[in-house]
């Protein structure tokens, strides 16, 4: 196709209210039902055909032990090599599709994505199987997703069109080869936005995919694989294959057609990731690329000065939203003495006023945790909490297990800013607060500093412009994404690329071309055009 393509200016997808009485609504309360009726048996999907290996697991509801959504059949070890095979396959073709035929396969899957029967499909699942209030489904499985896709599309755009200089006489121009090789996407189970992007941003640029999701979001990435494939992905670009993550690890880390790595997840498994690239170095046909995004002990600092109202807001939403489950989630808080003396009972108050239940039922902000290992390590921080000396629980800290993972939101006011949940990553809904004196501004942001190895997300709280601008300075390196008087969550595509240094990953910034340029390899080429035809320069000339 001869012309000058242009990407359709991407906007963020706007937000649905599903308010009562609407007919998005209605539209989606049926469809919930319909799944939950309805269990799902999911294959994996393999050069673009569907395996039923045998191996099943079933899909358990995290606030409803009793309802069973379906089973997924788990890839072995066979399954893998046969995925392996396939995206080698279809690299053949795909590497070498024009970038706009690429692109349109994912803008028309996110233009399906705003249509009521996917949208529908993506937000259910995702409410029942990874227990997401109708708002948080909606930000991620739906707004997110469709972000990603265009906005990717729009990235990719400029970065083809990226070109050297050329001096007379000659062209310079720049290709961007996709990577020699396939690429493992490893997706957790808190976003289904997460799993369509590390998976379809290789593959945008040319790259074929193995795609392993977490195994308690195995039901709404299966809807997002078949959203590509309904969009138009050729068999064998992406291969979905849900199963053991050592025994699916093992098989593709030894394989020499292993190009590169796209994973969220937690701190220890990308390090045990990068460990055993390094060990297989020599096995590999190009230096695999290795892009991770990773825990975080996510802050909020308050200054005097901050306004007690916006800071309690914050930290509530911040905190407990989607059960504490984002990366970015607000894990500890410094709050100065003449603040918390304002906020405290309101603090107390509201966050005992949550709703936690079924995510079916709209009126609920909260929902369980995912599986029972969380449950279990949640309630043992608060177990420990409760006997600590210089810790106190000022909300919630119970938990129950009867009919689903519920664990309460939960203020800790912990004396020591060193206790460890003020240190370690928790991932659930509690926030542990330490008080400082008014006067100790500057030594609490060096605390805030230095008491976690991540690097994530960050908020200050401060009407005081010189003083946001000493935590700006001062944490520079605590946050991939900072907050100046809002929350630490809730970055938007297009709007605040996401990602953290430090042990919270490489920073290559979902949702930017930052990200785009890891899965490409350039090539520089030189064309000359009336090339010399003697060897001899000028400077050779008699003396």
């Amino acid at each position: 196709m001869n012309g000058a393509i242009r990407i359709p200016t991407p906007e963020n997808d706007p937000i649905r209210a599903y308010a009562p009485g609407s007919e998005e609504r209605a539209s989606l309360k049926a469809r919930i039902e319909e799944l939950a009726a309805s269990p799902t048996e999911v294959p994996c999907i393999i050069g673009g055909e569907e395996v039923f290996t045998g191996n099943v697991h079933e899909m358990r509801s995290p606030h409803d032990h009793s309802l069973v959504l379906g089973h997924y059949h788990a890839a072995g070890p066979d399954e893998v090599r046969r995925a392996i095979e396939a995206a080698n396959d279809a690299w053949q073709s795909w590497s070498r599709t024009a970038w706009v035929d690429r692109a349109s396969i994912f803008l028309r899957g996110a233009d399906l994505l705003t249509g009521a029967k996917w949208r529908d499909t993506l937000n259910a699942s995702t409410m029942l199987l990874q227990s997401k209030t109708v708002f948080q489904a909606e930000i991620d499985a739906a707004c997110e997703l469709v972000d990603f896709w265009r906005f990717n599309c729009h990235f990719a755009e400029g970065i083809y069109a990226e070109q050297p200089l050329s001096a007379p006489g000659m062209w310079n121009r720049s290709e961007y080869r996709p990577l020699e090789g396939f690429v493992y996407a490893v997706s957790p189970f808190n976003f289904t936005s997460i799993g369509g992007n590390l998976s379809g941003a290789p593959a945008m640029m040319g790259n074929t995919v193995l795609w392993k999701p977490s195994n308690t979001a195995v039901l709404s990435n299966y809807f997002v694989m078949r959203l590509m494939e309904a969009a138009g992905l050729p068999a064998g670009v992406i291969n979905f294959i849900p199963g053991d993550p050592v025994e699916v690890t093992d098989v593709v880390l030894a394989s020499p057609d292993f190009a590169g790595l796209h994973f969220t997840g937690s701190t220890h498994v990308f390090q045990m990731f990068w460990e055993r690239i390094g060990k297989n170095i020599s096995q590999y046909r190009s230096y695999p690329r290795i892009v991770g995004e990773t825990g975080g002990k996510d802050f909020i600092v308050a200054h005097p000065s901050a306004d007690p109202d916006a800071l309690r807001t914050a930290m509530i939403r911040g905190a407990f939203e989607f059960q504490g489950q984002k990366c970015s989630a607000a894990s500890r808080a410094y709050v100065p003495r003449s603040v918390w003396d304002r906020m405290k009972d309101g603090l107390i108050e509201q966050t005992r006023s949550i709703a936690m239940g079924d995510p079916a039922d709209f009126r609920n902000f909260m929902g369980a945790v995912i599986d029972e290992k969380s449950f279990k390590k949640l309630a043992g921080y608060l177990e420990r909490a409760k006997e600590a000396e210089g810790v106190e629980i000022l909300a919630g800290g119970g938990c129950d297990d009867s009919k689903g993972w519920f664990v309460e939101p939960t203020l800790i006011l912990a004396d020591d800013p060193r206790y460890e949940t003020m240190c370690e990553e928790l991932f659930g809904p509690v926030l542990t607060i330490h008080v400082y004196e008014d006067g100790e501004w500057e030594a609490v942001l060096e605390l805030c500093d230095s008491t976690s190895p991540y690097a994530l997300t960050g908020a200050v709280f401060s009407d005081d412009r010189e003083a946001a601008r000493q935590a700006m300075d001062a944490l520079r390196h605590a946050a991939g994404n900072f907050y100046i008087n809002d929350k630490p969550t809730g970055a938007v595509v297009g709007q605040q690329p996401f990602g953290g240094s430090r042990a919270s990953g490489t920073n290559d910034k979902a949702g930017s071309p930052m990200n785009l340029l890891r899965w490409v390899s350039a090539r520089s080429i030189k064309e000359t055009f009336d090339p010399p035809a003697d060897y001899r320069y000028p400077f050779m000339g008699a003396e």
